[in-house]
């Protein structure tokens, strides 16, 4: 009767008892399972671009103006220098629009062409930089400057806000023209559409008036500079996905 126990005790636990191996069995039934489920095929894509540009007046000016003197005597040639620009200075104030800023000072000395090191004077150049949106003030301003002082640089462009509104207005156009031309992209092919990445990306610059390298001559009774316009371009560019 014992030995009938002890016979059924030792089956019942090796009926009962885990398997070491089937978490591991579990585990490569599921991969099996995972890898028969077939891909997601990917959807036609259509790549596209469309742009929108915006013209726009030059509204803001900008002006570079210097002293420049020579003379043997540092001392005297700063102070020649600072009177002539605290006069051009003084004749910039009364024209309110105009924003100016110095852009500082420079001496060098000058050596004597016949004895090598030997410094027979000295140059001194003082400059400032005009701007204003009133492209009319500030050539009537230089007009009258080059008594004083000489103009070197002169170029209109863009307001930084004129800039941006038209910028986004053309973002907006070129969004337009990029989602009509999926539709219709779409509709050749009979199919339903979606975004599925777009870029945008911004181009276009001012027309300058001039860059001049020498002296410019502007007169007080000469025509107002002429600002003329530029344009603004975004380009979109981005892919579209074609659904069943």
């Amino acid at each position: 009767m014992l030995a009938r126990f002890l016979s059924l005790s030792l089956f019942t636990r090796e009926f009962f008892a885990p398997s070491p191996s089937l978490p591991v069995a579990l585990l490569l039934a599921s991969f099996g399972a995972a890898a028969q489920v077939p891909a997601k095929p990917e959807l036609p894509t259509l790549e596209l671009s469309a742009e929108g540009s915006r013209s726009l007046p030059n509204d803001l000016a900008r002006a570079q103006a210097y002293v420049e003197q020579t003379d043997a005597t540092p001392s005297e040639l700063a102070r020649r220098v600072n009177q002539r620009m605290t006069e051009a200075l003084a004749l910039v104030k009364t024209y309110p629009a105009v924003k100016v800023k110095t852009s500082g000072s420079q001496t060098w000395p000058v050596y004597a062409p016949k004895t090598p090191g030997r410094i027979e004077a000295w140059r001194m150049r003082s400059t400032i930089s005009l701007e204003s949106r009133d492209i009319a003030a500030l050539s009537e301003l230089l007009g009258k400057l080059q008594s004083l002082i000489a103009v070197d640089q002169l170029s209109v462009g863009f307001a930084p806000e004129t800039r941006e509104k038209a910028a986004d207005e053309a973002m907006v156009d070129a969004l337009k023209a990029f989602q009509a031309r999926a539709a219709i992209a779409a509709q050749a092919f009979g199919k339903r559409w979606r975004v599925k990445n777009v870029n945008v990306s911004q181009g276009g610059a001012p027309q300058p008036y001039m860059r001049a390298a020498k002296t410019m001559m502007v007169t007080a009774d000469a025509a107002p500079i002429e600002a003329g316009e530029g344009q603004v371009t975004v380009t979109v560019n981005g892919s579209v996905e074609l659904l069943d």
